[in-house]
């Protein structure tokens, strides 16, 4: 391909040329210069779709968000723990069977965000493994909340500047975000975007979750109206209701 172009305006030159040879009036044929050629080329494939790329992992040179993909960052139980198989998900408080699968409640509102919204799921992962045991859990938990710790992650999110929605996901522990939420939103330059949040609780809803994230993210726009459901009933969502929820936003499904 490139050595057509390189051929193409000595062609171009000596076929104007030759109309000046035969007595031409010197009249525009309409041709574009090669340079300007290239430049609506170039300018053409910026208006283009970014996301449609043979490696979305090199950089384009757009502005965040551009393409308007959406992330599904969550944080849960399951895939921080390392549960037996045998685990029982009943007497728990944060986990749930659905399929003969195995969820963290946050989890399982995550997949079904995913399902009405489109988008990309990302667990927020802690290097280090909660305990399977809730109540040693409830009390790690507490202490990084006293202390306001920031566990260390064990992933961070590529190509972010792909996304323009981000919905977040957690369980309420004290009355707060887990720290490890707080890692992330720290780790992550969220500025332009849009931040949905969705939140698993046993009764205290966001708290003052929203507000932190307005301060962490202080150039992002957090949606206020966010999806809440209770330990105790989030056995019931249904995928309708979610998709309602997601709808009433107004957010392009990516």
């Amino acid at each position: 391909m490139k050595s057509k172009k390189i051929v193409l305006p000595f062609v171009c030159m000596f076929m104007m040329v030759l109309l000046s040879a035969c007595g031409g009036k010197g009249e525009k044929t309409g041709d574009v210069p090669f340079a300007e050629v290239e430049k609506t080329e170039t300018e053409n494939m910026d208006k283009a779709d970014v996301s449609v790329t043979e490696n979305p992992k090199e950089d384009t040179g757009a502005e965040k968000g551009e393409s308007g993909k959406i992330l599904i960052a969550y944080f849960s139980r399951v895939g921080n723990t390392d549960f037996a198989d045998d685990v029982d998900a009943v007497t728990s408080a944060s986990l749930l069977v659905k399929d003969n699968r195995l969820y963290g409640n946050t989890q399982y509102v995550a997949t079904l965000v995913q399902k009405a919204a489109g988008g990309d799921l990302f667990l927020i992962e802690t290097k280090e493994k909660y305990p399977s045991d809730y109540d040693e859990t409830d009390k790690q938990g507490e202490k990084e909340n006293r202390e306001k710790a920031r566990p260390e992650l064990a992933s961070r999110v590529e190509n972010l500047d792909e996304y323009s929605t981000v919905f977040l996901g957690f369980p309420n522990w004290y009355y707060d975000m887990p720290m490890a939420v707080y890692s992330f939103l720290e780790e992550h330059d969220l500025s332009g975007k849009t931040i949905i949040p969705f939140v698993t609780s046993g009764g205290s809803g966001f708290s003052d979750a929203i507000s932190a994230m307005k301060e962490l993210e202080p150039d992002a726009d957090v949606v206020e109206d966010g999806f809440e459901t209770t330990h105790s009933k989030v056995d019931e969502v249904t995928f309708d209701e979610v998709k309602a929820w997601v709808n009433g936003l107004g957010i392009e499904k990516k």
